[in-house]
């Protein structure tokens, strides 16, 4: 374990650098309020350094809300955002890194070996609405940048209803919404007919888990 004299790089940090990223968003962008007992804890489990973006994220924010809350990238924790990012990967599936995820329960994971070594570091998507891990063919910088800049409209067309940005902002950070009939199916593919409920976020990476193994989605 590298203590945090080690990981707190302020020769050359990466934080002004995602700090740019976030004054020339085109899409709503809020931060969440560090606590520094959080932020160095968060930081020590994580093991990297605030010369990268991640660790500057980890680091220096709370977490960061994307598009009225449609969108929640992990940092160090916060009321809004009550989990960090190592505490959230503990005793999640192995040789990946849960970095971000979305109001309908889709999750952004960071590839550590789990979709093989070609596309190590690199960043994949599991859609609800199909269950299947998709490679977006971008590293943790560039995802931020398509957080904050990115057609999100586009990305998740077909996945939003009317009204959604009323409904997404009554969820705290660690919700989700959960849809009956589910996304995936056939059923489910209109989001202005579902049912839809606020269920924690825990919940909907367990039962897409779930669905994935019942349906012998690998």
């Amino acid at each position: 374990m590298r203590p945090l004299t080690e990981l707190i790089n302020n020769q050359d940090p990466g934080w002004p650098l995602v700090q740019d990223w976030i004054a020339a968003a085109e899409n709503d962008v809020r931060l969440l309020p560090k606590t520094a007992a959080r932020a160095e804890s968060a930081l020590l489990a994580a093991q990297v350094t605030t010369r990268s973006p991640m660790g500057a994220v980890v680091y220096e924010t709370g977490g960061i809300l994307v598009d009225n809350g449609w969108l929640r990238i992990l940092g160090s924790g916060s009321p809004g955002l009550n989990r960090d990012l190592m505490g959230w990967n503990k005793d999640k599936q192995a040789g990946l890194l849960l970095i971000a995820d979305d109001a309908l329960g889709g999750f952004f994971a960071l590839n550590g070996g789990a979709f093989g070594q070609e596309s190590l570091g690199e960043i994949f998507y599991l859609a609800p609405d199909n269950l299947e891990w998709e490679p977006l063919d971008i590293g943790y910088s560039d995802f931020l940048v398509f957080c904050f800049s990115g057609d999100l409209e586009k990305f998740y067309d077909g996945m939003r209803w009317k009204g959604w940005q009323a409904e997404v902002a009554q969820l705290s950070g660690d919700q989700g919404i959960n849809c009956v009939p589910f996304l995936f199916t056939e059923e489910g593919q209109d989001l202005n007919k579902v049912s839809r409920k606020a269920v924690p976020i825990a919940e909907l990476w367990g039962l897409h888990n779930d669905f994935r193994e019942q349906l012998g989605i690998h």
